[in-house]
């Protein structure tokens, strides 16, 4: 649950919800960021699915512990505080986080950043933690300060550090929390003093992202890697680099480094670990090569047997052991311990991770999505009910498209997102009441008797993913129709463990809740804070959406031989059928429908209707008899709309045309008499 930063009616805003399983058990898309606490035997590793978990580093068969959801987007960084009591996180929700650790609950939410948070730095002896971004602002906090927030006393100072000039993607704090440093993409490393929040120097060498720094625990040293594949010792106090490591072929990612700051453990694009002997870098060896590339390495030196954590791109997350050579200025220093053992070859654990969502296709019906995972596995999603459909396993997903196209046109009333590797729905204001559909067309079981009626699929879905919100119902007693206008919105339901979130469109996160939690009386007040005026008008107000208009032209074919007196233009909603046009056609161009004169009249008058139904089928099938449409000279199906009309068959800027003509030569006659007929909106 998310508190409001501000006013929500200043910005245009968004819901958006992500089509889940009630439990994600897995990474996808990536994990960013790792910690280990000792005391515990606890891994916690932050995702790209937007999801921190828990594992328990003791077993090998169900590791899974807890998830912490709260983020909506890629969390980027996170840091164990307080003897593991408290986890930070920071995301590129703009956000950052406070947790606690053990029972897995938010406790506050910090939104000082205006952008990314991508790292944090942590000085254990203070209980300091730092936090900087692409918003180019390095940010303080007293630890012990930010557990002590609640939900009515959630505002807190914080010092900041500024003067770079590029998005920050790495930082750095010493043990005594006295020296920050942080790494851009302006390839130069900054360094502050945190006492008097003043910039100390600008160290060059790199020659590109610096994406990875670690202080020694004096704050004497810095390591630092880059995108351009090397990783530097710099000498704060002589302000320059000492030495230069080219251990890996491409970018350099993350680090991790023993107590003495001796060795140096790094991974990234190529995809490989090598630990290097600082004073000697020749000594290295490969601990790994991960099949994908490594985003995160966590070192646990004192255990039985030291090990390191590696986090890739794939979403997996492998433990490896390792040997942390002795110094050499130790003078114990033994060669041998660099040479893996034969067990080296296999990891000592493994914490799989889920495939990622990377290609979608909407289908025609704008109610579909077919989806094509990092592992090949094509899935068919119902959009209003949030809900998988089918799982076509390893499949083509261009075959799935195809069985699965209809001649359908539905405007586009939603958007989609992948970035976190599920499916995320994006409704806004300007499409979101787009589309309109046949109710019977949805697929819900309605009586016979009961008239043709047309659903606002967007209205609909957002009655139902707010349908537990006690405000989101007409609450107006004067509205007899408030009941039947309630019922037309819920013809579909969503899973209750459904994330629901508000946000500003392209910006920051306002809220998030699980759907069947928007009932609870927090909830309530927050999302009477949030939720916007249009999303409103539908839910608390039962208000129905217009319809969408079209305009189109009405001619007579050429191979009639006739020519209207003028050029009429038509407008008419976009879900009328090519059958009510030729009923138009029949009834007024032709003059046989009830209304067609005084010869008509009296020969209907004769003739008692049995009930209104009976009598528009016989008009229908009459006039489908006598009467054909055509569009760029194609006949078109009478079950066809016109919105589909011209997606399909015009396929050209400006009003649509439409042409009708006779079946049969007798009927040109009566054509011939009614042709120089016009008729105003249909």
């Amino acid at each position: 649950m998310e508190r409001v930063s501000g006013s929500a009616g200043r910005k245009r805003v968004q819901v958006s919800f992500v089509i889940r399983d009630e439990v994600e058990r897995c990474h996808r898309s990536g994990v960013n960021a790792l910690q280990f606490d000792p005391h515990l035997n606890r891994l916690y590793s932050a995702g790209r699915d937007s999801i921190i978990r828990i594992w328990n580093t003791r077993t090998n068969k169900d590791p899974y512990i807890l998830s912490l959801e709260h983020h909506t987007d890629w969390v980027n960084d996170i840091v164990l505080c307080c003897n593991g009591r408290t986890l930070i996180s920071a995301s590129s929700d703009t956000t950052v986080k406070v947790w606690n650790a053990h029972k897995g609950f938010c406790m506050s939410t910090l939104r000082t950043h205006k952008d990314y948070v991508k790292a944090l730095a942590y000085a254990k002896d203070r209980e300091k933690v730092a936090s900087a971004g692409l918003d180019r602002q390095i940010f303080l906090w007293d630890v012990n300060t930010l557990t002590a927030l609640t939900a009515s006393n959630n505002t807190v100072t914080t010092s900041s550090l500024t003067g770079n000039k590029d998005s920050i993607y790495s930082l750095a704090m010493n043990q005594s929390g006295s020296i920050i440093v942080s790494g851009s993409t302006e390839k130069v490393l900054r360094v502050w003093d945190v006492r008097c929040c003043q910039k100390l120097m600008k160290l060059k060498g790199h020659t590109d992202n610096v994406k990875a720094l670690l202080l020694n625990k004096d704050g004497t040293q810095c390591l630092s890697g880059s995108s351009d594949g090397t990783i530097r010792l710099w000498s704060l106090g002589q302000q320059l680099c000492i030495a230069t490591f080219r251990v890996h072929d491409e970018g350099v990612w993350a680090l991790q480094a023993n107590d003495a700051f001796s060795v140096v453990f790094s991974g990234g694009r190529d995809r490989k670990v090598w630990a290097t002997e600082m004073r000697c870098p020749d000594n290295r060896e490969l601990i790994c090569e991960e099949k994908s590339p490594v985003l995160k390495l966590q070192l646990v030196e004192n255990a039985p047997q030291p090990n390191i954590w590696v986090s890739t791109t794939d979403s997996s997350i492998r433990n490896w052991p390792v040997k942390i050579p002795a110094s050499r200025a130790s003078g114990d220093f033994d060669n041998d311990r660099w040479r893996p053992s034969p067990a080296f070859s296999q990891p000592n654990m493994t914490v799989k991770g889920d495939p990622s969502i990377r290609q979608y296709h909407v289908l025609n019906d704008k109610r579909h999505i077919v989806t094509k995972d990092t592992d090949d596995n094509v899935v068919l999603w119902d959009v209003l009910t949030a809900r998988k459909v089918t799982d076509y396993g390893k499949s083509d997903i261009e075959d799935v498209v195809k069985r699965h196209f209809k001649m359908i046109f539905v405007p586009n009333w939603f958007s989609v997102d992948l970035k976190t590797g599920l499916l995320t729905i994006h409704l806004e204001e300007s499409d979101c009441f787009a589309a309109w559909m046949p109710t019977r067309d949805l697929g819900l079981e309605l009586s016979p008797d009961e008239p043709e009626s047309k659903t606002n699929i967007g209205a609909t879905l957002l009655q139902a993913l707010l349908k537990h919100w006690p405000k989101g119902h007409s609450d107006d007693p004067q509205d007899p129709d408030a009941e039947a206008k309630l019922q037309t919105l819920s013809y579909f339901s969503v899973p209750g463990h459904t994330p629901v979130i508000f946000s500003e469109v392209g910006g920051r996160t306002l809220f998030r809740l699980l759907a069947r939690d928007a009932g609870g009386e927090t909830e309530e007040m927050l999302l009477k804070e949030t939720v916007p005026a249009w999303v409103q008008s539908v839910v608390v107000f039962l208000e129905t959406p217009k319809f969408n208009k079209l305009s189109f032209f009405l001619q007579p074919h050429p191979s009639t031989g006739f020519k209207s007196v003028k050029k009429d233009r038509f407008s008419a909603s976009d879900m009328i059928t090519v059958r009510k046009v030729i009923e138009h056609v029949y009834e007024k161009v032709m003059g046989q429908g009830s209304d067609a004169g005084s010869q008509a009249a009296s020969t209907s008058a004769a003739q008692e209707r049995e009930t209104e139904k009976e009598e528009e089928k016989s008009s229908s099938c009459a006039a489908e008899e006598k009467v054909e449409l055509l569009c760029n000279d194609q006949v078109l199906d009478t079950n066809m709309d016109l919105r589909t009309v011209r997606h399909f068959i015009w396929k050209q800027t400006g009003d649509l045309t439409l042409q009708y003509r006779p079946l049969s030569k007798k009927d040109y006659a009566t054509f011939s008499k009614y042709s120089s007929m016009t008729a105003g909106e249909s």
